[in-house]
């Protein structure tokens, strides 16, 4: 496979050990890529709903493709999110080439680029941390349910849905929170004149420009590997999203699929 030569690829919330995590589509476009840099914004391993029962073998390959990608040459930035807080203990690491910090400030032929996950503005993870452990917990089973849904849909020609982003659509108070977590990050990175403002964190991929009457930026938004299987590129001074083809999202097969069931059914009892 040729792969290609990306200048930065930014990729969050893919949330390693969950049963939602497609691990193995973000493996096959990891091959695809030759980053120079390479920034993990947050959430890619999710300490927060481990289980030692499931860390499936294409999990444990996404962590090797990074380090591999690390000892070729690539640039590796870890930054912390809020399913990963532990590794808050220890920022400011270095191994190599990766180094593990809370947020990244970079200068991309000449404009200045902020990098971090965005937790930070979700109150709902500071001031009641069990709530928002809870909600992660059913949202893995959620995305598990919906698969179960797709892959129905798929024997009958029918196009995938989303349960998430259809709840996400239709209550006003998640649209209310997308909302301001972008004016509130685009307004901050405004008063610190940087150019890019990167997060992650609400599973949304966008690019949009954002202004005051101090100025503007460019909000980007790196998505998810939960539902949109999407990350940001940097290349030739432009940015766009990638987006995984999505006639290959939904690619496993009846004995595969059940498997899976399976042992959450028997984890469950």
């Amino acid at each position: 496979m040729k792969r290609r030569t990306v200048d930065l690829v930014v990729i969050s919330d893919v949330h390693l050990g969950t049963y939602g995590c497609h691990a193995k589509e973000l493996h096959q476009y990891l091959n695809s890529i030759k980053p120079k840099t390479l920034i993990l914004n947050g959430d890619i391993i999710d300490i927060w709903n481990f289980r030692k029962s499931y860390f499936p073998e294409n999990h444990l390959k996404v962590i090797k493709k990074i380090l591999s990608l690390s000892t070729k040459g690539t640039k590796v930035y870890y930054l912390t999110g809020n399913h990963d807080e532990l590794l808050r203990n220890i920022t400011d690491l270095y191994l190599g080439n990766i180094q593990l910090l809370d947020k990244l400030v970079l200068e991309l032929d000449g404009k200045k680029a902020w990098f971090f996950h965005g937790d930070v503005f979700d109150s709902s993870v500071h001031s009641a941390k069990w709530i928002a452990k809870l909600g992660g917990i059913g949202y893995d089973y959620l995305i598990l349910l919906n698969r179960f849904i797709n892959w129905v849909l798929k024997r009958f020609g029918r196009e995938p849905y989303s349960l998430s982003k259809k709840i996400k659509g239709s209550v006003k108070k998640a649209v209310k929170f997308i909302s301001d977590f972008e004016t509130t990050a685009s307004d901050i990175a405004i008063d610190k004149n940087y150019d890019y403002v990167v997060c992650g964190h609400i599973h949304e991929p966008k690019i949009i420009r954002k202004s005051t009457n101090k100025g503007s930026t460019l909000y980007l938004n790196s998505g998810d590997w939960i539902e949109n299987l999407t990350a940001l590129e940097y290349n030739r001074k432009r940015w766009k999203i990638y987006q995984y083809k999505e006639e290959n999202i939904i690619t496993e097969d009846d004995d595969e699929f059940f498997s899976l069931e399976n042992k959450i059914f028997n984890q469950i009892s």
